[in-house]
């Protein structure tokens, strides 16, 4: 079963157990996939229905830390929620140390040394991150540190 396949069974699911929170999510996520479906002419395979998620976690972070600053606690816990529904699709988030390890990694194959090489380094980074969920800012930060 694809992972497009398990989010379609799923909202079914949450149809029939009457469950609001999960169903509008997931109507939102089959959306999301069906536009990014048609813009590419062509079944989408499980590595990119990966980026369509995390894309869609990483807006839901964007918009709320923009209702948190604006003292919208009730709009800010709907995103939570709805990243908590969007996660349980994705592969396990990178801890700390991972991060870590992998920018070390990354430092030590391509010699970076100063913030002019930081675009080379977050893209071994993340390369060596594959298979894992990793927040793109997180990584940013630790290869800033690393870099400093």
């Amino acid at each position: 079963m694809t992972l497009n396949e398990k989010i379609i069974s799923d909202l079914t699911e949450a149809m029939k157990a009457k469950d609001a929170g999960r169903l509008s999510t997931l109507r939102m996520v089959k959306s999301n996939l069906m536009n990014r479906k048609i813009e590419k002419g062509g079944e989408l395979t499980d590595e990119e229905v990966m980026k369509a998620l995390q894309s869609l976690v990483k807006q839901r972070r964007d918009s709320i830390e923009q209702y948190e600053k604006a003292g919208r606690n009730d709009l800010a816990e709907k995103e939570a929620a709805e990243i908590s529904h969007i996660d349980a699709y994705l592969p396990q988030a990178a801890s700390a140390e991972e991060i870590a390890a992998a920018v070390d990694a990354a430092v030590a194959e391509t010699g970076a040394s100063s913030m002019k090489d930081m675009g080379m380094l977050m893209k071994a980074a993340m390369a060596k991150l594959v298979g894992k969920s990793a927040d793109g800012k997180i990584v940013s930060e630790a290869v800033k540190a690393k870099l400093s």
